[in-house]
Parts: C-alpha cells; sequence; structure tokens
C-alpha cells in the first residue's frame, strides 16, 4: 500500500516529494448528485486534492444520532473522490467555524451548563470521542496506507484564536491515533497564533490570503522542519445580511498562489467551491454586533456557488501549470439558466390557526429555543396579559429576531443587532404573541454555544410576565392551504404561500428574492435557504437536481411583507452590489 509520510523538507509518497494542491470542497454545502462534477473540475483546474470539514450538528442534530444518509454520506464522497484519482484531507474539528450555524458544535451539547466548549472537560470530551469515533470509522478505511484517497488529518481548528489547553488539543490527537487515523496529523492557525494552537508532534500549517513570503516566514519559524503549507489560502470573504458582496482580484490571488508554489509550499484553496448554506445552516459573527451569514456561501471562489469557473478559476489554473502538469481540458463557460415566472397563491396564515403549524406547550417561566426538544428555529410565544394601564414589554435579550403582536396586530420587531430588548404596548390587556427567530448561531470568538431565542425572559411594568403558551413551529411539515385562492397585490406575513411551473428538464434555478421581504423557500420539499430584503444576496441557488423535469412546486414562508406575489426565476445569480 502506498506510505505518506512528512519528511526533513517535503511530503513524502513513498519516498518521492509530493505537493499538496488542494481545494476546499464542503460535501455538506452542495447537492450530493453534484459531486462528481465539482470534484472534476477540481481536477481539471489542476488540483491534486480535495480537502474537507465534517460538520458534526448536521450529522448529529439530537443525542445518540449519527446521519450518514444522502448529503452527509462522507462515505460516499471520499469514494468519488478517490474515482477522480484525487487525495483527500479531511477535518473533522470537532470545532470547524467554516461560517458554519454554531461552527458545527451541536447545541444541544450546552444544554448543561458545565459542558466545556473547547477545552479539557470531561463532559465535553466524552461527547467529542464519541462523535469522532463515529467519523473515523467512516475514515480510517479511507486512508492512504490502505489504498484510500486521505493524505492528513486536521487537530481541531484555529484554535489559537480560542485557546492553549494542550492537554485538550493532546487527548483529540490520541484519541484519533487510537481509532485507527494512522496519517499525518496537522493543525491551522494563522501566524500570530501559530503557537497557542499547536503541539509537538502534529504538524503545523497556516491560514491567510496575502503577503505570503513573510507569513511562509513566520510559518518556518513555528515549524522548522518539513514541508511549508498553506492550509487555508483564503482567495475570496463571506457575506453578512446588511452588508456588501466580497470580491477579490483575480490578478492579485493569482500572484499570491504564484509566490506560495515558488516557495515550494503545499497549498489548500478556502475556498475552491463554495456552495450554499442550505437550510438553516448558515451562522453569524458577534464581535458587540450581531452579523447573520447570508444563504449564499459563493465565497468569490475560483468555482461559483452553482458550480460554474470564474476568472479565477482560469487566472489559478494558470498559475498551476507553471509548475505542475495540468489536464488538457477546462469545463465549459457557463450557460444562463431558464427565465420564467409563476404567481404565488393559496396563503395559510400563520396567526389564523397556529395548531396546524405544531403543538402548544406550556411552560410556567417563558423557555429559551435550547430548553424545548427539538429545539425550534421559528418559535410561536404566546400569553395573556392584563392590568390598569399600557406598558412597556421588555425582554432580558432577543437572539435574533422578535416580532410583537397584540390582538393579532403587529406591534413591532426587535433585531437583535440593534440591541433591541423593548417594545410599547397599545392597551392594557389582550393577548400577546411573539414571533421568535433563530438566525444563526455565532460561529466564531467566545459566544460559541450560547442559546436562542428570548433569554432572561419578559417583563410588563417592570414585573416578570409569567404563563407562556410555546409553539415550535415544525417546518418538516408545513400546513395545506384550506382552499385554493390568489393573491393580489402586497402580502402581510407570517405567510405561506405555494407556485407551480413546469420543468423540460433538470436545470439550475435561480430565484429571485428582490421583492419580498424576509423567510425561507423550498423547492419540492428541498430547503434552498433564508432570503432577506436587506441583501446583498438577491437570488436563491436551485440545485439542478431539485428540479424535476414536469410539475414542481416552490413553497415560501413570508415572516416580513411581500411586495409583490411572483416567483421570477433569473439567468444568472445576483450576490449583491460590491465595494467597488
Amino acid at each position: 500500500m502506498p506510505e505518506f509520510v512528512i519528511g526533513e523538507t517535503d511530503f513524502l509518497l513513498d519516498g518521492r516529494p509530493f505537493r499538496i494542491l488542494s481545494g476546499a470542497l464542503h460535501y455538506f454545502r452542495v447537492h450530493p448528485d453534484l459531486w462528481a462534477d465539482r470534484i472534476d473540475k477540481a481536477r481539471r483546474m489542476g488540483l491534486n486534492t480535495i480537502e474537507t470539514y465534517v460538520p458534526w450538528n448536521a450529522h448529529a442534530p439530537s443525542p445518540g444520532e449519527f446521519d450518514l444518509s444522502g448529503g452527509l454520506d462522507l462515505d460516499r464522497f471520499l469514494r468519488l473522490v478517490a474515482d477522480a484519482g484525487m487525495s483527500a484531507i479531511v477535518r473533522p474539528g470537532p470545532y470547524i467555524c467554516a461560517e458554519w450555524d454554531n461552527g458545527g458544535l451541536p447545541p444541544w451539547l450546552f444544554r448543561d451548563p458545565s459542558v466545556g466548549v473547547r477545552r479539557y472537560e470531561p463532559k465535553y470530551l466524552d461527547a467529542v470521542r464519541e462523535y469522532l469515533a463515529r467519523v473515523y470509522e467512516v475514515v480510517v478505511p479511507h486512508q492512504v496506507d490502505r489504498g484510500g484517497p486521505v493524505l492528513l488529518v486536521q487537530i481541531e481548528n484555529e484554535y489559537g484564536a480560542f485557546g492553549d489547553d494542550k492537554r485538550y488539543l493532546r487527548a483529540l490527537a490520541e484519541h484519533t491515533r487510537a481509532c485507527g487515523i494512522t496519517v499525518p496529523l496537522t493543525t491551522v492557525d494563522q501566524p500570530d497564533m501559530l503557537e497557542a494552537g499547536s503541539l509537538e508532534g502534529l504538524h503545523r500549517t497556516a491560514s491567510f490570503g496575502s503577503n505570503a513570503e513573510a507569513r511562509l516566514a513566520i510559518l518556518r519559524a513555528h515549524q522548522p522542519t518539513g514541508p511549508l503549507m498553506c492550509s487555508e489560502f483564503w482567495n475570496g470573504w463571506f457575506d453578512h445580511w446588511g452588508a456588501h458582496h466580497h470580491t477579490t482580484s483575480a490578478a492579485d490571488a493569482a500572484a499570491e498562489l504564484d509566490t506560495l508554489l515558488a516557495a515550494g509550499a503545499s497549498v489548500n484553496l478556502y475556498m475552491f467551491h463554495g456552495g450554499t448554506n442550505f437550510g438553516f445552516t448558515s451562522g453569524a459573527n458577534d464581535k458587540g454586533v450581531y452579523q447573520p451569514l447570508v444563504t449564499s456561501y459563493d465565497y468569490d471562489a475560483p468555482l461559483d456557488e452553482a458550480g460554474e469557473p470564474t476568472p479565477k478559476y482560469h487566472a489559478f489554473r494558470d498559475v498551476i501549470a507553471r509548475y505542475h502538469k495540468v489536464p488538457d481540458s477546462v469545463p465549459p463557460p457557463a450557460r444562463p439558466a431558464p427565465a420564467f415566472e409563476s404567481v404565488l397563491r393559496d396563503p395559510v396564515r400563520l396567526l389564523d390557526a397556529p395548531d396546524r403549524w405544531g403543538t402548544w406547550e406550556f411552560h410556567e417561566d417563558l423557555p429559551a429555543f435550547d430548553d424545548l426538544t427539538p429545539m425550534p428555529r421559528l418559535a410561536l410565544l404566546r400569553t395573556t396579559v392584563s392590568g390598569d394601564r399600557p406598558g412597556v414589554l421588555t425582554f432580558g435579550e432577543v437572539r435574533d429576531r422578535a416580532t410583537v403582536f397584540f390582538d393579532g396586530d403587529p406591534v413591532g420587531t426587535l433585531l437583535r443587532e440593534h440591541h433591541d430588548r423593548a417594545v410599547a404596548l397599545p392597551r392594557a390587556n389582550g393577548e400577546l404573541l411573539v414571533l421568535a427567530e433563530d438566525q444563526g448561531r455565532v460561529d466564531y470568538g467566545p459566544r460559541i454555544g450560547e442559546a436562542k431565542g428570548i433569554i432572561g425572559g419578559a417583563k410588563l411594568h417592570g414585573e416578570p410576565l409569567a404563563g407562556w403558551d410555546v409553539l415550535p413551529l415544525d417546518l418538516e411539515a408545513l400546513p395545506a392551504p384550506v382552499t385554493e385562492s390568489a393573491v393580489e397585490g402586497p402580502v402581510a406575513g407570517p405567510v405561506l404561500l405555494r407556485a407551480f411551473f413546469e420543468a423540460e428538464a433538470s436545470a439550475d434555478l435561480f430565484l429571485d428574492t428582490g421583492e419580498w421581504g424576509k423567510g425561507l423557500a423550498w423547492l419540492n420539499g428541498f430547503p434552498l435557504g433564508r432570503y432577506w430584503r436587506r441583501g446583498p444576496q438577491r437570488t436563491l441557488y436551485v440545485p439542478g437536481p431539485v428540479v424535476r423535469a414536469g410539475a414542481n412546486e416552490l413553497v415560501v414562508l413570508e415572516l416580513d411583507t411581500m411586495l409583490d406575489p411572483a416567483a421570477r426565476f433569473v439567468p444568472r445569480p445576483l450576490l449583491g452590489h460590491t465595494e467597488a
């Protein structure tokens, strides 16, 4: 069987120097029927390796569960990498960041406040060991010394940006070896955090996107022997709602890649192909202001969100060709997607019959989402207030959005990013309803693992409000319309709408949400993700395999106000304005 080791100056495959030319491709952000296409396009750009994270929370949405089906079939993904003649790098965390919800850590893990976060704490480590054991059951047979594609496995992820608990890192490394991982183990950190985030015996790699020569020199000072590797070469960036769409110069990124390769370094492009945060999987940042991420993870990568080559793809391929042989053929240019529209109709209004959306449960004290099983992304909170005067309703903290209704009328919307906590009620007596929304868990920094929903309860006139009915919205079983009816003009949410259209064949589509407010969309039951009028993202990507030849159903949950109840599909993605 092949042997892959770390030599004095190079990675060695069967005793010969082997430069890793890798691209990040997250299987969980790409429809599984498109994995082979994306892998092949990486090969045709000149890459020889595919790198992926493993998202713990996606595989284990509840304790004791480990889902390896469909889009989470890591075994199939690694087999497709091998079938393409490529190698693989696996980064199982347990923390991955990746701008992914909660950085990949399952929220159920932190229901017990005594559980540690990314440190040597017994309860946390017990859960981590169980998770890693399940991952390594898949990865071990795919290691290069067993005839598979996996060359490297990473321990933790940019740990130096969070802590320096060497005992914790050592426990992860020892467990990884005990589970049968025999390939070299690595860590990755930004250059000024290399010492805190690694251990002797683990090969240090760096993450950066510019000043390659200087940063490789810092890496060499911390890793005196062995190959240099930038295992996160940031060739783009991610977007937040309400900000601009990030792009980087293809020429500048290619020049930095050239510097890396001229220095003899190995590289992993982050990202080669970003993909999409389908459903509720996008994370958030919070460095004083909460910033949820958009649905698209296009990342201005060489391969765009829909899997089409960009100018950066061709610029990088030209650079790689100066150092290594690249395949003769390149993917053809993108063709426009079908453009058409359909009418949204058959409204199902949440407040008209909320019992159809889930099951009410009573709580004396207002619970956080994390106190509920399963944890919802949206929930209705209901109580009755009485008194001798109108007052101000205050919450401990809103995470992340709360729309308040009084006797069915909207009173106001509170946003976490504005640090909103209070709203005036118009009358002294009536039914209070709150629609609370989780917009994505923080994926980086000290707020990883925090609870969602309304934190710290609610007060009126300074007195705690008790006796709450809570209805977690079941978004896996959305209610069907009672009657078929048309919709004319602007629509106020929360409301469920449907549209139907015929397609000649399966094909990628781009759903234009520019005239909608805020909400979620599904096509044929597949969760396309969140949309929001504030942008920058305007279109939702619809993977071709989701579109059926023949009849198709689009379902939209509008939470705010929709200016025009029409479903428009446009030829190309619209990801928003840039800084330029």
